[in-house]
């Protein structure tokens, strides 16, 4: 099958190019809707034509439009991928006549899978050639390399791409070009650390996966918090010694775990269309019903939280009137160094709360790592309630616990906001939510580190609104300032 990518970004249509090539197609480029009609004219129409927006000399809508009103194109599939994200100019897309319309950025796995509904791509989506997975290994302990490289490389789905005793090396390494699909990145290094290496990292590679591998000691837990926050995709707490067999356990039942899961990104789903006038993806469009002013938001996050509640807390926080309470799956030692980054990140304070502690219009609390957090009290005078109740959904502190007591509450005056994460805490919590009347954002897979928790609650139809992480702040912001009916 043949294949013309439009777009005048070059390193768009590489990686549009790659993608289609892994779904058997040879791919030809084109640079505006001009080149690409003369490239359409010169070898005939291809298989399948992936359109950009917005373009010079001839842009995709404009292209869209020739290449239906000629009678051999006017069949061709013709998919637009933009970074156009407003549900009105996707429609504007489609009625140019695109047959369907992919946001930037996106998975191979969510092109695949338009492919497939269009009938260009087979049932099978992505070829699977069980290629493995290339991990790069940036530490500065000769016994942790080697460990890791022993215990890594025994996994027929890993493969070494290299390993690097400090941040310099990492990035030195990383300039060759042969880019790995996972960094394993230490905090404390000498001559760079991997706090400086990884914001280099990130300003270089943004979409490379990183994980770090430190320890838990007081000066290593503030340095992951504030990787984390950086974009650190996910971490691994090295255990307290150097012990090898001790640290081959960690690796084989947690790191190849977060390996995994970063590189897959998690998402199986696909929810099409973005913004505040969003379909969930059980079907459920947003309506016009009466809505009970916001009395209080809870947000649930999970594997790469920090940097996504970095990005989205700022955009609201500093204007909001009502209590603002995250649960954000981290162990105790993490928890409140991310309240105190938080708080410098928002410019307004974020703590982490402690039982019985009060809750007013301008309170903003993150759950202690270990324990449960949940409202109790009045409407008026709200207060902390923290438990060692047996975790759920294999989590605690759990979304679940803290979504159905601000529901008990707030009522109709809840807003559930669940962000990236694995797994399916903060499900329960929703459809509380939702069946008191109240409403629930979710991040799109497409911005999540993993489209776990976040998926789990679109599919199931809960979410009235299935938005960008960039988009989510100033959503939340926005209904906060609603007046009701």
């Amino acid at each position: 099958m043949r294949a013309l990518v439009v777009d005048d970004s070059k390193p768009s249509r590489s990686i549009v190019t790659r993608v289609l090539r892994d779904l058997a197609f040879e791919c030809a480029e084109a640079a505006n809707g001009a080149e690409a009609l003369e490239a359409v004219s010169a070898s005939g129409p291809p298989d399948l034509v992936t359109v950009n927006w917005h373009m010079p000399v001839m842009d995709g809508l404009e292209l869209i439009r020739r290449l239906r009103g000629d009678p051999a194109t006017r069949k061709l599939p013709l998919v637009m991928i933009s970074t156009e994200h407003d549900r009105d100019r996707i429609s504007e897309a489609l009625a140019a006549g695109a047959d369907d319309y992919l946001a930037k950025p996106f998975t191979a796995d969510a092109l695949a899978h338009k492919l497939k509904a269009l009938g260009v791509c087979g049932a099978g989506g992505p070829r699977q050639e069980s290629r493995p997975i290339r991990v790069l290994i940036c530490d500065d302990s000769h016994t942790i390399r080697s460990v890791l490289t022993a215990t890594l490389a025994s996994d027929p789905g890993v493969r070494i791409a290299g390993t690097a005793v400090n941040g310099q090396a990492c990035l030195d390494m990383l300039a060759s070009g042969d880019l790995p699909d996972v960094v394993l990145l230490d905090v404390e290094m000498p001559v760079m650390d991997g706090l400086t290496a990884l914001k280099e990292i990130r300003r270089r590679h943004p979409r490379l996966p990183v994980v770090m591998f430190s320890s838990l000691t007081e000066r290593g837990s503030k340095a992951t918090v504030d990787a984390l926050v950086a974009g650190a995709n996910d971490y691994v707490a090295k255990p307290a010694g150097l012990n090898p067999e001790d640290v081959a356990a960690r690796i084989r039942g947690e790191v190849l775990t977060r390996i995994r899961q970063v590189v897959s990104r998690g998402g199986t789903g696909q929810v099409t269309g973005s913004g505040p006038k969003a379909v969930a993806a059980g079907g459920r469009p947003v309506t016009s019903a009466k809505r009970t002013a916001v009395a209080g938001v809870v947000i649930a996050v999970s594997t790469g939280g920090p940097a996504a509640l970095a990005e989205v807390l700022p955009a609201f926080v500093p204007q909001a009137r009502v209590p603002v309470l995250i649960v954000q799956h981290m162990p105790a030692t993490f928890t409140a160094r991310l309240a105190e980054r938080l708080s410098a990140i928002c410019g307004r304070s974020v703590r982490e709360a402690s039982d019985a502690m009060p809750v007013s219009q301008d309170t903003v609390l993150l759950a202690p790592g270990g324990r449960h957090m949940e409202l109790t009290g009045l409407f008026a005078t709200p207060r902390i309630r923290l438990t060692d109740a047996p975790p759920e959904n294999s989590c605690r502190p759990s979304a679940d616990v803290l979504f159905r007591s601000a529901v008990r509450l707030w009522g109709a005056g809840t807003l559930g906001v669940v962000l990236t994460g694995m797994g399916r805490d903060g499900l329960a919590g929703s459809r509380a939510v939702v069946e008191a009347g109240g409403r629930v954002v979710v991040q799109d897979e497409f911005t999540s580190v993993v489209w776990g928790m976040p998926g789990e609650v679109a599919k199931a139809g809960l979410a009235d609104a299935v938005l960008p992480l960039g988009q989510i702040g100033v959503e939340i912001g926005l209904r906060l300032e609603r007046r009701p009916g």
